[in-house]
């Protein structure tokens, strides 16, 4: 009776279902009832229905667990073996590999989906360029949002009525509203888009997922895995420009990663950095395995599982189980049907990227008062669960282009932030998203989800070094005093593989002590048993077997069901 009970309830818990919410990309929500064995190919491919999206394999399903820690979804899983928070289960679709070429997308509906990812991207400051590509990128969402500039409609100073940056000056509005009376009269908001992915896909900052670490140095550090490679963004430099040909490894072991690369001249470097946390250090790998086997293989079947340690039987084994980015290209050229119709929400007031109803821009505060007080420039927004990406990042910029100051100076108080003409640097910017006291950046997250963060802006820009080396991908210049941080000496790395190796051999002739011991005792137990077999009975006639069994196993035996009838015994009395 008692098992049969037991058998219904563990029945009933597997019919159990859930409510799902998943957030799309224009703010809309996505409701759908999961049964508890469904995986999140399941879910993945309901949302991809809904859209009526082909080109899917550009996009993931993100969530957060309870301790704030951002994941993306693995289709091959169960949901509820994934996410530990209680039901229902809340999350967000987002572009999880970036296109190389966006505007070369087959379809129109994926070609909008990424054009609202990268104008998040620019709302939340993910997205940095100069001020002149800036206010052409604002021109083209207001194009494709409101159409033709008309008198009638749009008074002086519409453009103020837009939030495309975190912050911008009154001249760049100006600028903004210029480009769209003169230059893009008669784009429809198909060609306007089209327009902005060409010009987003040329920027550095172009596809970046900021992953909040701290180098050897004990400097906050962005790491980033891009179409192109793996960037390292430091204060408004990007210090680092791995290419994905270039990466031959990456592990993690605890808080800190390991990225190991040959570039030029047979050049064997290894970036070392810390998480915050071994969780986000695990993520952080993740995304980079999962990142290098979409961009570099050529065929699906190329990826292999790889280990997170260099040490047998030690660390985290993973692989990439998607299709690779020049499959997805080859099969999004065989799609043959009629375009789906799109129904576009510029003018729907959203959370995460405000529109035109959500009031006047925000004006830039000093660089003094950004320092000591909190500044709440996401007011309205919803912080948890409307972003799309993982971990806050501080303002990068061109060639060590700085944001410029009028009055005193930017240390002076009085002095007004105001971005120059050469590069758009949003300082102010940070993503909406939780993060962790020890990584730069302080939020306050709370129960309520649809509240404001309150973010503490940990830094300022630093002051300019020497620039950045595109074409050599690394960094040619110092900054802070420290040159090629986290890279190691040839010296260094042979110790640690040397250390590598013999901890390696420790470990296995420990596992093989252990497997002979195992081995030992089954072998005992098949002795000691009825079985008759031929080997085992000319082991028991040998003496060696039988001073074993009388002398030592026999003993054994009784002393232990001695005790066991002991144990017994005492919990029947009580």
């Amino acid at each position: 009776m008692m098992f049969s009970r037991l058998m219904s309830g563990r029945v009933r818990s597997l019919d159990r279902e859930f409510n799902c919410t998943v957030r799309l990309l224009d703010d809309t929500e996505y409701t759908c009832t999961v049964q508890s064995d469904a995986k999140g190919q399941w879910l993945f491919e309901q949302i991809c229905h809904h859209l009526s999206l082909l080109e899917k394999d550009y996009f993931g399903i993100r969530y957060v667990d309870p301790d704030k820690q951002r994941h993306w979804l693995e289709c091959t899983k169960p949901i509820t073996k994934q996410i530990r928070s209680q039901p229902p289960f809340t999350m967000c679709l987002r572009v999880k590999f970036y296109p190389p070429d966006p505007a070369a997308l087959k379809e129109e509906i994926t070609r909008y989906l990424v054009f609202l990812q990268i104008k998040r991207d620019l709302y939340h400051g993910r997205l940095l360029c100069r001020s002149s590509d800036a206010a052409m990128l604002a021109a083209y969402i207001l194009q494709a949002e409101i159409g033709d500039y008309d008198p009638g409609k749009h008074p002086e100073g519409y453009s103020s009525k837009f939030q495309f940056f975190p912050k911008h000056s009154e001249r760049l509005e100006r600028r903004i509203a210029e480009i769209h009376k003169t230059d893009l009269i008669g784009q429809t908001p198909e060609t306007s888009e089209l327009n902005f992915l060409r010009k987003a896909r040329t920027l550095e900052t172009y596809g970046v997922d900021p992953h909040p670490c701290k180098d050897v140095s004990g400097n906050a550090a962005f790491l980033a895995f891009t179409p192109f490679g793996f960037v390292v963004l430091q204060g408004n430099r990007r210090v680092h420009f791995l290419k994905w040909n270039e990466v031959t490894k990456m592990k993690f072991e605890g808080k800190t990663f390991w990225i190991y690369a040959n570039q030029q001249e047979d050049q064997k470097i290894i970036l070392t950095y810390f998480a915050p946390t071994p969780e986000a250090c695990k993520h952080l790998w993740k995304c980079g395995v999962e990142n290098q086997s979409f961009y570099q293989f050529e065929k699906s079947s190329q990826v292999r599982t790889v280990s997170s340690s260099n040490v047998f039987f030690k660390g985290s084994r993973f692989r990439y189980s998607g299709k690779v980015a020049k499959e997805v290209m080859e099969q999004s050229a065989k799609i043959r049907r009629e375009p789906p119709e799109i129904h576009r929400a510029g003018m729907v007031p959203s959370r995460s990227c405000p529109s035109i109803t959500h009031g006047p821009r925000q004006c830039s505060v000093p660089q003094t008062r950004r320092r000591a007080v909190h500044i709440s420039i996401m007011e309205g927004l919803e912080s948890l669960r409307d972003s799309g990406h993982s971990t806050p990042v501080r303002s990068t910029s061109h060639g060590g282009s700085f944001v410029s100051t009028h009055g005193n100076g930017a240390e002076g108080g009085n002095a007004t932030a105001e971005f120059s003409e050469e590069c758009y640097s949003p300082s102010d910017s940070v993503l909406p998203t939780p993060v962790f006291s020890n990584c730069s950046l302080d939020q306050s997250l709370g129960d309520n989800t649809n509240g404001s963060p309150s973010i503490q802006e940990a830094f300022t820009p630093d002051k300019a070094g020497e620039a950045f080396t595109p074409d050599k991908g690394r960094f040619a210049g110092t900054r802070g005093g420290a040159a090629h941080l986290g890279k190691q000496s040839t010296g260094s790395i042979e110790v640690e593989r040397l250390c590598e190796v013999i901890g390696s051999l420790t470990r296995l002739f420990l596992v093989t002590l252990t497997l002979l011991f195992a081995l030992l005792l089954f072998l005992i137990a098949l002795t000691e048993s009825e079985l008759d077999v031929a080997f085992l009975r000319d082991i028991r006639r040998t003496p060696e077997f039988q001073q074993f069994h009388y002398e030592y196993f026999c003993p054994f035996r009784r002393w232990l069901a001695c005790k066991l009838r002991w144990m017994g015994g005492h919990l029947i009395d009580k």
